[in-house]
Formats: C-alpha cells, sequence, structure tokens
C-alpha cells in the first residue's frame, strides 16, 4: 500500500498537559524564527465560512457535533487539500492564493504544472489558461504572442469572443511580466478589458489586484518554508509534443527533478496526472516518487462510464493495482450516489475502489456555485436530488470521509475541509 496521505496524529487528543510541556520547552529562543516542519502541529484560522455553512445545515447530529467545534483551536490538516491555492477567493496558482490555502489549514497543496516557450516549469492549471487567469490581454508585447489573439464578441451573428495564451507561446522572463487574475471570461465582450472581466458572481475579486504567478520551483520553496507537503499535476500539453524536442518523460522527469533538487523528502510530494503512462513512468523510473503517485481517473470521460457498474470501468480497479497505482482520484460525484431515501452513499466504484487495495482521494469541494440556488452542477450530478443548501458540502464531506474512506479532499476553500477535519478528528 502507499504510505498514508493522512497524518496518524488525532488532532482532538492533543491535552492540556502536552501543550504545557511545548510551551515550556528550555529551547524555545533558539526556535523562534524558524520555518515549520513537515507533520509539525501547526495552529491556524478557518475564519467565518465553516460556521456559515453549519448555520445552512438542517438539524442533525452532524450538525450539532460541527456546531460544538466553533471557537475550537484548529490545525493544520493533511485531509485538507489546497486546489490551485485557496482559488474560490484567490487567484488560481499565485503566492497570494497558495498563502491562504497554508494559512486556512491546508496541510498539502497543489502547483499544476506546465512549461514555458524556454520550456521552463511554472504553476498553472492549463497551459493555454493565460487569456482567462492572468492579465496578458493587457500587456500588448504579450497579448500579440498568444496562439489566438483576443476576437471580440458579434452577438448579431451569434459569434462568442475567443482568445488562447498558452504559456508555451512566452518565455519564463516575459510569464514573469503577468498578474494573476479570478479565473473568469465575458464571451459578449467588445474589449480586452470586457473579455477579462469575467470573474463568476459567486466568487470575489477583492483579493485579484495583483496575484503573483509563481515557477513550479518557487512554489517549492513556498511550501517547503511553510511545511506543508506538495501535490504537483502534469498537465497535458497543449502542443505537440516532444516540444523542440522537449519529450513527455523529459517533461515528467523534469518536474520530479525539481523536488529533488530542493532537497524535498519524496514522502512529502503526491505527483498527479490524468496521463496513467505519467504515473506508470513515475513507478517505474522514480519509485520512492512513485509510491504515492497519484492517477487522476479520468474513465468518466468515456460515454459509456457509469460509477455503478465496474463492466464500465478500462481499466479495471484490479489491472490499476497491478500497474502498481497506489492512489486513485475521481470527481466527488463518481464516489457517492443516492439510496432508495435520497441519502448520501457509496458508489460501486468506490465501493471496488477499496476492495482493491486503492487509497482515494478526491475533487473538488466548493468549486461550484450556490447549492440553494440548484448550482451545483457536474461536481454534484450524481446526488443533486439530494442538494439544495450550502451545508450540504459538509454533509457530502462527511460521507466522503466515513462511507467512503478518501485519504484527502481537495478544496477551492480549505478552511472547510480543516474545519470538518479537526471537528470529526480524522
Amino acid at each position: 500500500m502507499s504510505m498514508k496521505w493522512i497524518s496518524k496524529l488525532s488532532l482532538l487528543s492533543i491535552t492540556t498537559s502536552l501543550l504545557l510541556i511545548v510551551g515550556c520547552d528550555d529551547n524555545d529562543d533558539d526556535k523562534k524564527g524558524t520555518s515549520p516542519q513537515i507533520n509539525e502541529t501547526v495552529v491556524v484560522s478557518v475564519g467565518p465560512r465553516p460556521s456559515f455553512l453549519v448555520d445552512k445545515m438542517p438539524d442533525s447530529e452532524l450538525k450539532t457535533q460541527l456546531a460544538q467545534c466553533a471557537g475550537d483551536t484548529m490545525y493544520r490538516h493533511d485531509f485538507s487539500i489546497g486546489h490551485r491555492g485557496a482559488a474560490m477567493q484567490f487567484p488560481e496558482h499565485t503566492k497570494e492564493s497558495y498563502q491562504a490555502a497554508i494559512a486556512s489549514g491546508a496541510g498539502v497543496v497543489e502547483c499544476d504544472v506546465t512549461f514555458t516557450e524556454d520550456k521552463e516549469l511554472v504553476c498553472r492549471h492549463s497551459q493555454c489558461d493565460l487569456a482567462t487567469t492572468t492579465n496578458i490581454l493587457a500587456i500588448p508585447e504579450l497579448a500579440s504572442k498568444c496562439s489566438v489573439p483576443f476576437s471580440p464578441a458579434d452577438l448579431a451573428n451569434g459569434v462568442m469572443a475567443t482568445a488562447k495564451c498558452c504559456t508555451s507561446d512566452i518565455t519564463l522572463a516575459e510569464f514573469r511580466m503577468l498578474e494573476g487574475k479570478m479565473d473568469g471570461a465575458n464571451p459578449n465582450a467588445t474589449t480586452a478589458e470586457e473579455f477579462m472581466a469575467g470573474t463568476a458572481n459567486w466568487r470575489t475579486d477583492l483579493y485579484s489586484g495583483n496575484g503573483t504567478l509563481v515557477t513550479h520551483a518557487e512554489s517549492i520553496a513556498m511550501f517547503k518554508a511553510a511545511g506543508v507537503k506538495m501535490t504537483p499535476e502534469l498537465k497535458s500539453a497543449s502542443v505537440v509534443m516532444p516540444f523542440d524536442g522537449f519529450s513527455q518523460q523529459d517533461y515528467a522527469q523534469k518536474m520530479l527533478d525539481e523536488y529533488i533538487a530542493a532537497d524535498v523528502d519524496a514522502a512529502s510530494v503526491y505527483p498527479q496526472s490524468f496521463n496513467l503512462e505519467d504515473v506508470k513512468y513515475w513507478i517505474d523510473t522514480n519509485p520512492d516518487f512513485g509510491e504515492q503517485a497519484v492517477y487522476l481517473d479520468d474513465r468518466y470521460d468515456f460515454a459509456d462510464f457509469d460509477p455503478q457498474n465496474s463492466e464500465t470501468w478500462s481499466p479495471s480497479m484490479d489491472e490499476l493495482v497491478n500497474d502498481g497505482v497506489n492512489i486513485i482520484a475521481p470527481p466527488l460525484w463518481v464516489l457517492v450516489a443516492l439510496d432508495a431515501e435520497s441519502n448520501i452513499v457509496a458508489s460501486e466504484y468506490a465501493k471496488a475502489a477499496k476492495l482493491a487495495g486503492l487509497d482515494i482521494i478526491t475533487w473538488t469541494l466548493e468549486r461550484s456555485g450556490l447549492l440553494a440556488d440548484g448550482a451545483g452542477g457536474w461536481y454534484y450530478q450524481s446526488i443533486t436530488d439530494a442538494i439544495d443548501n450550502e451545508g450540504d458540502a459538509f454533509e457530502l464531506l462527511d460521507v466522503l470521509a466515513k462511507d467512503v474512506g478518501v485519504i484527502g479532499v481537495f478544496s477551492d476553500w480549505p478552511a472547510t475541509v480543516t474545519y470538518y477535519a479537526n471537528c470529526v478528528g480524522i
């Protein structure tokens, strides 16, 4: 089996006496100013959102349990994974977004890894998302390099505004000229400025003034200094590979090499990919990292995929295990279903994965609109009929933790998962 994602520390069992012992350590003066270490107990702030969600829940034992934790000291927890940082309120894959995730208790933080024209690794969700996640269209000399320059909408003829700007269109030096913004675009825009103003109305632009973009190596340094674990995702290339002699295996290896160069213990790194061949490559050539490589399961893309029918899963769970895969990561909806009474329960997929010996993580909590407005969308599609208020995020999280047995949950606002993990005592 893989090395467990979750620290065995029971946060709720930390006693007053232990805290006093730590507080009276004669070496405290020597520790001042040092960075926290991996697995070190770190107090964090979860802010008001978890209590807001609890308040929206209907009366239940879970609501009572969660409500009783309001005001408790909260600690960093590996069950809580920062998806692109804390992308609900901060521009994704920016220094500010990562810091928000760390401050709210994420024990693991994600950098999606892609590459520039000069084959340097940077943190972006997609190789070609710069038009929607940065201010590239506001910088003429860079906008002119976009694979598909901005084209305004022509609503009279049913034409939407478009632009496609890739990291591979620009060098690292040019990438550093960009600033991050909240992901979004206005398809009705007639100007580049209007196109960039497309933030979803359930998010905020309050913290998106000048997001600081980072390279993959810079994210490693930041996470290492903060004492959090790291889960880089090798993104699919949007250019033909090899790219100027840079092969897929070169790409997969370079990502790991940057952890090795930074002297990061492989036990603190969970490399991910939707490409099963990338995962197999790490398992075969870098077994210390491959031991906890994460297969982001994209079998749901097949037209006949049914999480309740194992005959529609290819490869099978056992075949994945035989290939050396230890951790699998499907989206939320694949792991849950509704029973005859419309209760959220574990899906057959979830049961089969556990039976095969696979550890499970899942994505992405709080990456939907207002649940009370029926905006759960894609992430909740298997349980839509049971979702009608914001507190249902905790109801789903409880099933994922207790019935499915996931070892970590990606969230766009990690504080929610941090609160749950502390309160329930995972």
